[in-house]
């Protein structure tokens, strides 16, 4: 659900925030709880700079503090029941995350999915699976139709597909060892069924529908400003120069790659042979 702001400052005429209602909230006060120590770790910034100092992705630098919080990928802890801890926030990514409790005393984070609450119980199995939101299995034990998202490319790599906010993937079917998914892209992939998915969509799904409303909250976030190619010179950019505006140039960077339908993926890229379907053609 999102929050819209009374207009009262300039920063707030056009806010439009999530009003996190999914999140674990501790008494009266209604704060948020504060993360578990044991699964943070210092997250050191580059500012988008490389080992030699040179600046690799613009754009970048500043922002508040962060740390890492320690999520499981691989869901490895098989046939251990789980209880959901509580559902935090993470700044590091634009879903939230779950602190499991487990019965040996174990806790670790794991991306939350959407209607997952305190208290519910949840857990990874490859034998007898539950085909509720949170619990993983294999993609072989999974009925055809389901929806998941923290797919895994190869069998115990870790999740690597559909772990932003609001996103899922379909199981289509199986056949020959593999699994047929429908991305978020509208592609349609082949999986092995030995990899590991959990049911569910991601959290926080009106994430791409927020309005941060001043450009002083980007640069809380570590966002620096960006400046339009129309309004520099010749010598900088493709777009530059010239009497007047225009908008009659193909997109490109300021290196001259084309930004706008120009694939760049490699035609002799060997998992190539694994798209069934690309995600331009409708």
């Amino acid at each position: 659900m999102m929050k819209k702001f009374r207009p009262v400052t300039p920063g707030t005429r056009r806010l439009l925030l999530p009003t996190n209602d999914q999140l674990t909230r501790i008494g009266k006060t209604r704060a948020t709880v504060r993360p578990t120590k044991s699964l943070l770790s210092p997250k050191k910034r580059t500012n988008g700079r490389n080992n030699n100092g040179h600046i690799t992705c613009r754009h970048r630098g500043g922002g508040h503090k962060r740390f890492y919080r320690i999520i499981d990928f691989k869901r490895d802890k098989l046939d251990i029941k789980a209880t959901v801890g509580s559902i935090e926030y993470d700044p590091n990514r634009s879903s939230f995350i779950a602190l499991l409790n487990y019965c040996d005393g174990e806790k670790r984070y794991i991306i939350a999915p959407e209607g997952l609450k305190a208290g519910d119980v949840v857990i990874s199995s490859d034998e007898n699976p539950l085909f509720t939101c949170g619990c993983c299995s294999q993609l072989k034990m999974m009925p055809i139709g389901s929806v998941i998202h923290n797919v895994e490319l190869r069998p115990k790599g870790g999740a690597k597909l559909a772990r932003s906010a609001g996103l899922s993937a379909q199981l289509m079917g199986r056949n020959n060892g593999f699994a047929t998914l429908r991305m978020p892209s509208g592609e349609m992939r082949l999986v092995r069924e030995e990899c590991r998915a959990t049911f569910g969509v991601v959290s926080n799904a009106e994430h791409n529908v927020r309005d941060e409303g001043k450009a002083g909250r980007k640069r809380w976030m570590g966002i620096r400003p960006t400046v339009r190619g129309t309004a520099m010179n010749p010598v900088d950019h493709p777009h530059g120069g010239g009497e007047g505006k225009h908008n009659g140039y193909i997109p490109q960077t300021p290196w001259a790659m084309q930004t706008k339908g120009y694939r760049t993926r490699s035609k002799r890229k060997v998992s190539s042979r694994f798209i069934i379907k690309d995600r331009r053609i409708k």
